[in-house]
């Protein structure tokens, strides 16, 4: 079967999940990942997931959205997270975003706790680490996190080569279709390093608006191509890397 690893079905209005959803199933896609980004993502994440068999639940704290929270409002949700630990495969979206905001050393402690909860749940951690690669990198190392997934990593490859020899593992998104860097990803890391996303409804393998689940296929479709593999081979090979760590 063919996976999506992140995604935000969420964003999607109700009516549409369901059309959704039949689309990907029927390109096979058998386990779809749903990550939440605030309290009540979280909230609409675990029921898609409790209504929904293909649908796993992810909950997080996106960091932008972390900032406008108390620290009495974040622990009350990293309480909640903990407490529906049973219903989630992963803690996600969460990280570090230095582009659209100055208040990196409180966005540091925000994820910092965020990996102490998940090492204490023993889930993956789904990072987001946009213009903070390295500085996310740091953080996890320095928390000894080995249970990783990294979120359309942009990074350079000297950083890239810290992942694969941490045992982390990296997704290749759907826009892979036209980004030289996810291509050169592709190229350069071993298969078993690797995942597949949508980041639904965003990052649309063709640049046209509300992408889906269903697409996630084009990211198997180039990773077969570059790496000179079956399709089925690579389907395989993901599939076995995404139970290895799930």
């Amino acid at each position: 079967m063919f996976i999506d690893v992140h995604c935000h079905l969420d964003f999607f209005e109700n009516e549409k999940i369901e059309d959704i959803l039949n689309r990907a199933r029927k390109e096979k896609i058998g386990i779809i990942v749903c990550n939440g980004v605030k309290p009540e993502a979280n909230r609409k994440v675990l029921g898609l997931a409790a209504r929904y068999s293909e649908v796993r639940a992810s909950l997080g704290l996106y960091p932008t959205d972390a900032l406008k929270m108390t620290d009495k409002e974040i622990d009350a949700e990293l309480d909640f997270i903990k407490e529906n630990g049973k219903s989630i495969i992963a803690i996600g979206e969460v990280g570090l975003d230095f582009k659209e905001t100055g208040d990196r050393e409180r966005q540091v402690k925000i994820f910092e706790k965020v990996i102490k909860l998940a090492l204490k749940l023993d889930k993956p951690l789904i990072v987001h680490s946009r213009k903070a690669e390295k500085e996310a990198i740091e953080v996890l190392e320095k928390a000894e996190a080995k249970k990783v997934v990294m979120h359309c990593f942009s990074g350079n490859f000297k950083l890239i080569q810290r992942i694969v020899e941490n045992g982390w593992k990296m997704t290749i998104p759907t826009n892979v279709k036209s980004s030289e860097h996810f291509q050169q990803v592709i190229a350069r890391v071993p298969l078993e390093c690797l995942l597949c996303e949508t980041d639904s409804p965003f990052l649309h393998p063709d640049k046209k608006e509300d992408n889906e689940p269903a697409n996630v296929i084009e990211s198997y479709k180039k990773i077969a191509e570059i790496k000179n593999l079956g399709l089925s081979e690579v389907e395989r090979i993901i599939e076995e890397n995404f139970k290895g760590l799930f």
